[in-house]
């Protein structure tokens, strides 16, 4: 399939949509972490609605969803390109793959530290 550029305003955004939501459905049913934290994303959505949390709890829940399923998402994208590139193991690969790694962990500790705030003072 040849790429071929779109130069329509609209019918390039159009496009661009598709591809955008026919990436977000392979993440969601192919890769097994996104699998788990778009599930815990659900569950603490479910819980705002449970727990009826303020309008700016919705704000801080929703963009620590977001901000971890898209850092997720790139992880993944590095990986992908990482061992297309290098099949076999390397230490500089391995090196690249950590900190994309990292990145995950520090958005995922940054939504723990939201829901904390959020949902410790409910339960206590």
């Amino acid at each position: 399939m040849e790429f071929q550029k779109d130069n329509t305003f609209f019918t390039g955004r159009l496009k661009s949509f598709s591809y955008a939501i026919k990436g977000a459905l392979k993440l969601i049913t192919t890769e097994h972490s996104i699998m788990v934290q778009f599930s815990l994303g659900i569950l603490v959505t479910i819980a705002g609605f449970y727990f009826d949390i303020s309008r700016t709890e919705w704000l801080f829940q929703t963009l620590a969803i977001g901000l971890v399923l898209s850092i997720e998402g790139l992880n993944t994208a590095v990986e992908k390109i990482a061992d297309f590139i290098h099949p076999n193991y390397h230490e500089r690969i391995g090196f690249i793959k950590d900190i994309a790694a990292g990145a995950v962990f520090f958005a995922a500790l940054t939504a723990i530290v939201i829901g904390l705030i959020i949902y410790i003072p409910i339960f206590f």
